[in-house]
């Protein structure tokens, strides 16, 4: 059985939209545990936590340091919260200068001694590239109660800023994969091959519903004989090194 350590965002966790109630919630199937109910082969522990950044993600990885001693595998899911800002400075100020939660050189900074700290301690590690988002699902979510005109006057008169600055995001993170060679399972693909990728979003734009987790699910499940591939593969050129 491989022990795999989860760490990531609330996307990782499992949070949803209760559509009924209109607020986050957690769902059983997310996509971790659709993925573990499938495959005995697997022992999953999701260390994900809600709003994580990275710099939040490596605290968590250090608090848990002793736990994943034992963990064959290492999945990291980070870059959604990074790239999001914070709306409501940027509608009482749009005409000033406001940073993402995380600068993208800090984001990669940051993620690259994730890995090398991990690859010290001759952990495997996988990657997870960001889902897409709905902008426009996204803008009317979170501007809710603010002055939505004002965020668009700092946006430069369209919410389509916002899906270009995520994936800014998306591609350090398979730059990052692929400078590294860490395997990397591209579920952003599966969903923008959908007609209405949206479908598969939450009514917030940004977490996948259930529909979405099942999507992602099949992609891991999919990428796991490939995976277990190239893990093994770079075992053998690291002691070949």
């Amino acid at each position: 059985m491989s022990k795999i350590c989860l760490f990531g965002d609330s996307i990782s966790k499992g949070v949803i939209i209760d559509e009924i109630r209109n607020r986050y919630t957690m769902t059983k199937n997310c996509f971790a545990n659709i993925v573990t109910a499938a495959n005995s082969a697997l022992d999953v522990t999701n260390y994900s936590m809600l709003g994580c950044t990275i710099m939040k993600g490596k605290s968590m990885i250090e608090r848990h340091i002793k736990d994943v001693q034992d963990c064959e595998i290492m999945v990291l899911e980070y870059g959604g919260n990074d790239s999001d800002h914070i709306w409501e400075e940027i509608a009482a100020n749009p005409l000033g200068e406001h940073l993402p939660k995380t600068p993208i050189a800090e984001f990669e900074r940051t993620y690259r001694g994730i890995i090398d700290e991990l690859k010290k301690m001759g952990k495997k590690i996988v990657m997870l590239n960001l889902p897409p988002i709905d902008e426009h699902k996204y803008f009317n979510w979170f501007s809710r109660g603010l002055d939505g005109a004002k965020i668009l006057q700092w946006l430069g008169g369209t919410d389509e800023y916002i899906y270009r600055f995520h994936e800014i995001y998306n591609v350090k993170v398979c730059y990052i994969a692929s400078e590294y060679n860490i395997p990397l399972i591209d579920i952003r693909s599966a969903f923008l091959e959908k007609r209405n990728y949206s479908d598969y979003l939450c009514n917030d734009g940004i977490h996948p519903n259930e529909k979405g987790h099942e999507l992602i699910a099949s992609v891991i499940a999919g990428s796991i004989p490939s995976l277990e591939n190239q893990i093994a593969r770079k075992i053998v050129l690291d002691k070949g090194a």
